[in-house]
């Protein structure tokens, strides 16, 4: 097993600048080099299982259908620097995708399962997607015929060949699972000969600086931003993650979260092939059952999750009766754990070294990371000390760096800086200064022994369940109802979730609307956990003398009216 110390470098102690020093250099490879030497050192160790599928690879079988598929998509045309996109809930195909264009030195664009209509065509034209790999369907969601709505040519184009007005770059659909779509390329056929090529994935000549994934997250300016990681980014990260969970070759990382996000992608599968661990998929989708029966059956050593899904498994009704010793460690992110929910993981679960992490997707995520052994109150009130190869500096608003434990902005530099958002200069140059500095909008406080709170957010966020939501993207969406003059939208406290969303509505005129109009609206057209709980129609918005909205009372008010208690960020 792999392990590492931690040592802290603090210049001026007195100040809130921190960083990370570790006895381990940065890995100096990309994701298809961090796979082959998983494959050359650990052939024979169990890589990934697809519990739902029943499907289980060896790292030399994993690093082999990774290649065949690289060189289907290369036969296909794709060339280095092209755009893939995933479009799937969590299967091996979607693991077997994320290293085979890694390989091909394709970009894979990870797509939010939840999206609809809109948000699929803006993501995909965004970053020029030549490709995508879609899941037929998945519980409500039937993405082949969500494709064909924004695209209509595709229902009657030719396999690989796809030419959209709204979709122009978009040429290759490929398709998992059944029934198969005589216009899309069946997945399991990227396996086969069916694509015959001269090339080699050792021909392909790839940089670890090199663009290899592209992850949205929602602006408080409105449409999505592209945040672009490198090689570098992520396959440090994860290793860095995973070195702190001390992960090594007899350990299996239970991943019931989403592959699409950071959380899932690097820092459970990037950690797992960079220390010879297994990663294990318990279904398509969250679902605390299933995850119970994994951890029993695989013998899961670390376990993922947001506090929601923890808790969820705690309350099962049969929790009893599954065995789940096996377990010691895991990660914890997404939204604030309350000491009783920490204590009965450790008590009941068993997870005596969990660990609690912070990040954001523009720093391919994880900066902070709390130790397998610090105090469950140090886990629930802190998000941990910096990780290794990473700064992080605590500023005012002169962006002087302020005493130790005096709140600030955080800002972060270091290898784990995205290369910035595909295809906007300005946007990034708004959050990543002349130094390098990425301006994180939280804030936060460090204190003497260098551990870091998060206590509030100067960006608009919500965080619902884990899912970071920014309501100026949803104000934008309601804004195109007929019926609406104006619309604000903000978090409110949530006991299962976190937050919940509330929309204030001003209509127009005389129009006349109800609750669920406002939400009927939504449906189909943006994600589920996008649509506000609570709708409210009102004759005006509390402003300042300026002209200022002022949500924060907005807050209040709702917490006011539903009797709900305000709750702590951290």
């Amino acid at each position: 097993m792999l392990s590492t110390e931690r040592v802290h470098g603090e210049v001026g102690r007195s100040s809130s600048y921190v960083s990370g020093l570790a006895c381990r250099p940065l890995l100096g490879e990309t994701i298809g080099e961090a796979l082959d030497r998983a494959a050359k050192t650990w052939p024979d160790q169990l890589a990934v299982v697809a519990c739902e599928q029943g499907i289980r690879l060896t790292y030399a079988e994993l690093r082999d259908r990774a290649d065949a598929i690289a060189r289907s998509l290369m036969a296909l045309g794709l060339v280095p620097g092209d755009r893939i996109g995933i479009w799937s809930p969590n299967n091996i195909e979607w693991v077997l995708t994320q290293f085979a264009s890694a390989k091909a030195g394709l970009t894979l664009v990870s797509l939010n399962p939840a999206y609809r209509s809109a948000e699929i065509e803006y993501a995909l034209r965004k970053v020029g997607c030549r490709a995508i790999v879609c899941a037929t369907s998945h519980k409500t969601s039937n993405y082949l015929d969500i494709l064909a709505s924004v695209a209509p040519e595709f229902e009657t184009s030719k396999s690989g060949a796809l030419r959209a007005q709204a979709l122009p770059d978009l040429e290759i659909v490929i398709q998992i699972g059944g029934p198969t779509v005589a216009t899309a390329i069946p997945f399991e056929d990227l396996s086969t000969d069916r694509f015959v090529s001269g090339a080699s994935v050792a021909d392909v000549s790839i940089d670890f600086d090199d663009p290899t994934n592209i992850q949205f997250t929602s602006g408080t300016t409105g449409e999505p931003k592209g945040a672009t990681l490198t090689h570098h980014n992520i396959v440090n990260n994860g290793f860095f993650v995973g070195e702190e969970l001390g992960l090594g070759p007899g350990d299996r990382v239970c991943i019931p979260i989403p592959f699409y996000h950071c959380f899932g992608m690097v820092m459970g599968n990037l950690a797992c092939i960079t220390h010879g661990s297994a990663m294990i998929i318990p279904g398509a989708a969250f679902e605390p059952g299933a995850v119970l029966a994994a951890i029993e059956n695989e013998s899961c050593t670390a376990l993922y999750g947001v506090p929601t899904m923890f808790i969820a498994l705690l309350e099962h009704p049969e929790f009893d009766r599954f065995r789940l010793s096996s377990l010691r460690t895991g990660i914890m992110a997404g939204a604030p754990c309350p000491l009783a929910v920490m204590q009965r993981v450790v008590d009941r679960l068993g997870i005596g070294e969990i660990t609690i992490a912070y990040g954001m997707t523009e720093t391919s995520p994880a900066s902070f990371q709390t130790s397998r052994v610090d105090s469950l109150e140090r886990r629930v009130s802190t998000v941990g000390r910096v990780l290794p190869h990473i700064e992080v500096k605590i500023v005012d608003e002169e962006g002087q760096v302020v005493p130790r434990g005096t709140s600030g902005e955080l800002c972060t530099r270091g290898y784990s800086v995205m290369r910035g958002y595909w295809g906007d200069e300005q946007r990034t140059a708004e959050v990543i200064d002349q130094k390098g500095w990425m301006h994180t909008g939280d804030l936060a406080t460090i204190d003497d022994e260098g551990y870091c709170n998060i206590v509030g957010r100067i960006k608009d966020m919500v965080i619902r369940g884990g899912e970071n939501i920014f309501p100026r993207e949803i104000e934008d969406f309601l804004h195109t109802h007929p019926d609406i003059q104006d619309v604000q939208v903000f978090g409110v406290p949530d006991v299962k979730f976190g937050e919940e969303l509330c929309a204030w509505v001003l209509l127009r005129g005389s129009r006349r609307l109800e609750e669920e109009d406002i939400r009927d609206y939504c449906r189909g057209r943006i994600a589920h956990y996008k649509i506000p709980r609570y709708v409210r129609f009102v004759d005006s918005f509390p402003m300042t003398v300026t002209g200022k909205i002022q949500k924060f009372v907005m807050r209040e008010r709702m917490c006011e009216e539903l009797s709900l208690a305000e709750t702590k960020t951290a």
